[in-house]
């Protein structure tokens, strides 16, 4: 039971970090699930079978919103899938104790990345972003650079497979890149079902279910969903600059280098 309250809560925090930065779910409940000493595969699992279901309903708010482009999603999602093919392979034949500590370094350079990410001025937040879609849902992607996005999806991909971080990988690239926060976080959550798809998929298949706790599933599908509507709500108090740096420090420190 405490296990299953620590799950809870993992998908809890990490759907109230996803919600306040687009950003998150994966590397914050995959470092927590590490912890508790399922094994990565497992981690993966459940993390990318929970990113299914809650990402199915932000990729609808994003379509109403008209925040998604389709030909970046495609260019996103079918280089995703490759990466997440390819870093479930790994974690499905690598031994555990062997993989850990290549996770935790992973899950250190993810925060990293989200310090860098909010560390600096935000030209436009998340929240600013959302509350301005319904007065541009007409408006088309402008002009940015693209290049390299087929590659920075790919990477997207691998790390999703590993420890659930597509977003802090693909997100900011967009963003440097010159692309509208609303079309970043739109269209990068919504190929983010298709990513998370295969990597489960592949995970199932490769487990053949004998790893993995249907309770452990269910206990962060249930936080998750609680924590959304807390999430939308507290968005509106939260400076997203802090929490990102909260975030980032957490996922530095609480590594599972010893479990």
């Amino acid at each position: 039971m405490h296990d299953l309250l620590l799950v809870g809560l993992a998908g809890f925090l990490a759907s109230l970090v996803d919600g306040a930065l687009g950003m998150g779910f994966g590397p914050t409940s995959s470092s927590i699930l590490l912890s508790t000493g399922l094994s990565p595969a497992a981690v993966s699992t459940t993390v990318n079978l929970a990113k299914v279901a809650s990402g199915l309903a932000a990729e609808l708010s994003h379509w109403r919103f008209g925040n998604i482009d389709r030909g970046l999603v495609i260019r996103l999602a079918v280089p995703g899938m490759v990466g997440a093919l390819i870093g479930v392979t790994v974690l499905a034949n690598v031994p555990a104790d062997k993989i850990r500590p290549i996770l935790a370094a992973l899950l250190f350079l993810v925060a990293i990345r989200i310090l860098i990410r909010y560390s600096r001025p935000l030209p436009v937040t998340a929240a600013v972003a959302i509350e301005d879609e319904a007065e541009h849902q007409s408006e088309p992607i402008p002009e940015w650079n693209s290049h390299g996005t087929a590659v920075a999806a790919g990477a997207g991909g691998v790390t999703n497979g590993l420890i659930g971080a597509w977003g802090p990988v693909v997100t900011p690239f967009l963003l440097h890149r010159g692309l509208p926060p609303r079309f970043a976080i739109g269209s990068v959550n919504t190929a983010e079902v298709a990513v998370a798809v295969v990597a489960s998929g592949s995970l199932l298949a490769s487990l053949g279910g004998s790893d993995l706790d249907v309770g452990i599933v269910l206990a962060m599908l249930i936080g998750g969903v609680l924590a959304a509507p807390i999430a939308a709500y507290v968005i509106r108090f939260l400076p997203p600059r802090g929490l990102g740096v909260a975030v980032a420090a957490v996922l530095a420190y609480k590594q599972p280098l010893h479990g």
